[in-house]
């Protein structure tokens, strides 16, 4: 096979997806490649799949804080059978009959890059005016001696799990590491984080992953801060990790949460694009590699977001349509789907003062400051922490951990994007009674 596209898209993923179907609506006459599932790891194994199996013990949580209101029950019957549902069984043909119907040529095979324009998917070459990769990344392995050795899950056989275990070490403390130790310790097993640096979420401001920490501990996690594995082996049917502090665990899965390798080994080479230093494929403003070569997604190593990547495929089918769009990667929100959520956007603290600004700060426990979390729950907790450029007198900063932050969290992140004034926060009317209130309080006692 040798046919020549409009744009061959090789990855479809959210970003690759987003690209691909812009460009079809446009009349563009388009090849889409995936090796996998269509849609990538987001709805089949990582975002969908981990908030569907969450939101139940959230649910379960939030309807026992409730005045009035007996606990429910969780029907993990019922739970992964909406699960299975979510990902559609892990089937994508729905969706290649989907793009076939619209006109593009779906092939399903690794696509690498022979050179320029051209792209060869198990032997067959194709050439396309555009090519545009979004492979997305994988799950990294830590170097734990005898890891091979016994039983490990990545985020996909935990988000595809049949049934749940009594014991699970978790390596690593993001947010994967944080959603899954959640959802299995409410879920009954006997869970244990492993977190080579002092807190939970160690990207985030210190206080934050103290909180966090605080939370998973008060729900029976056993966390272990500033620790590593460092060996595993079998015993019996348990699978035992022998920490560098001199214990040992005993489970039943070891979990990695460690972090993504980029999926970039795919012949960049070939097109003479040199790779970053963590295998990034470097890209400029408009997402753009090289003449008619593009990337988006965790492979640019730009905030590894499902919504990062939708954002990307958006302004690569502008620029290719036409329509001149650069990126601004200003105030994108982290959310992080514990119970209760923690959002997050714009820079930390440590961040903002290694960046030489003169900072100033405001935290506020939300059932002290504002009347909506009395209305929400029976005993009401939740923090919000303000960022703020003292000279400029703009937020650059915001994270919360309470209901609902990852919905109310977005008012900071277009305050970030846009650089609203502090005053445009204080002159703002809130509904009354809800969370985002919280604003104006935390706001007003910002020292500027």
């Amino acid at each position: 096979m040798s046919e020549h596209f409009d744009a061959i898209v090789v990855g479809l993923g959210p970003g690759g997806e987003t690209v691909a179907k812009r460009l079809i609506a446009a009349g563009k006459r388009v090849a889409v490649v995936e090796k996998e599932l269509i849609g990538g790891e987001c709805p089949y194994w990582a975002c969908m799949p981990s908030k569907a199996l969450l939101r139940p013990v959230e649910a379960r949580a939030e309807a026992s804080q409730a005045a009035g209101v007996d606990k429910p029950r969780v029907d993990w019957a019922k739970v992964s059978e909406w699960r299975d549902f979510i990902v559609r069984h892990h089937d994508d043909s729905a969706q290649v009959e989907s793009y076939r119907a619209s006109g593009a040529t779906v092939i399903k095979g690794e696509g690498r890059m022979v050179g320029p324009g051209r792209v060869s998917v198990d032997g067959d070459e194709l050439s396309g005016d555009d090519v545009i990769f979004g492979t997305g990344s994988r799950q990294g392995r830590p170097d734990v001696e005898g890891l091979d050795d016994v039983t490990v899950w990545t985020n996909r056989e935990a988000t595809s799990l049949k049934e749940i275990p009594e014991r699970v070490l978790i390596i690593g403390g993001s947010a994967v590491g944080v959603e899954m130790g959640t959802f299995l310790r409410r879920m009954g097993a006997q869970v244990t984080i492993v977190q080579r640096g002092p807190r939970l979420l160690g990207r985030e401001d210190s206080e934050l992953g103290e909180l966090v920490g605080d939370n998973l501990r008060a729900d029976g996690v056993d966390l272990r801060l500033s620790c590593q594995a460092r060996a595993a082996r079998r015993n019996g049917s348990d699978s035992v990790v022998e920490l560098d502090d001199g214990s040992s665990v005993s489970v039943d899965v070891v979990l990695l949460a460690s972090g993504r390798n980029l999926t970039t080994d795919l012949g960049f080479e070939a097109a003479g694009v040199k790779l970053g230093h963590r295998r990034e494929v470097p890209v400029d403003q408009h997402c753009r590699v090289g003449p008619g070569l593009w990337a988006v997604g965790d492979i640019t190593g730009v905030a590894l977001f499902t919504h990062t990547a939708l954002y990307q495929g958006r302004v690569v089918a502008d620029n290719i349509l036409g329509k001149p769009h650069a990126a601004d990667y200003t105030g994108i929100p982290r959310v992080v789907f514990g119970e209760p959520e923690i959002a997050a956007v714009g820079l930390t603290t440590e961040a903002a003062r290694q960046q030489g600004i003169d900072v100033a700060t405001s935290q506020i426990d939300l059932r002290d400051a504002i009347s909506r979390p009395w209305t929400y729950e029976t005993d009401p907790h939740g923090t919000l922490r303000l960022i703020a450029d003292r000279q400029r007198r703009t937020l650059i900063g915001a994270w919360a951990m309470s209901p609902l932050s990852g919905e109310w969290i977005h008012a900071a992140a277009l305050a970030i994007r846009a650089q609203l004034p502090i005053d445009a926060l204080l002159d703002g009317i809130a509904q009354f009674p809800t969370y985002s209130e919280a604003y104006y309080e935390a706001a007003a006692t910002l020292d500027l």
